[in-house]
């Protein structure tokens, strides 16, 4: 199911279905979440999470995925 980007906002915190911490929304660019390279769990680079892994939005960008999971499928920038 695809997810109305238009609910997920700068500065919203991403969690996996786990309910872990997964990083923190800079914006949406396309069909993927961009995430904010300041986050202590970026590493300090950016990473793209696709929209298709979004369950729902509330407070939060609550996955359908694990957070240890969705970090194996995040693209890095300039990977």
């Amino acid at each position: 199911m695809m997810m109305n980007a238009d609910k997920i906002t700068e500065h919203m915190p991403v969690v996996g279905s786990d309910g872990e911490h997964l990083g923190t929304v800079d914006h949406v660019d396309g069909q993927r979440i961009k995430l904010t390279k300041s986050d202590p769990m970026s590493g300090g680079v950016h990473h793209y999470i696709n929209l298709d892994m979004v369950q729902s939005v509330d407070t939060a960008v609550r996955l359908s995925l694990p957070a240890a999971q969705a970090r194996m499928e995040w693209v890095s920038e300039g990977v």
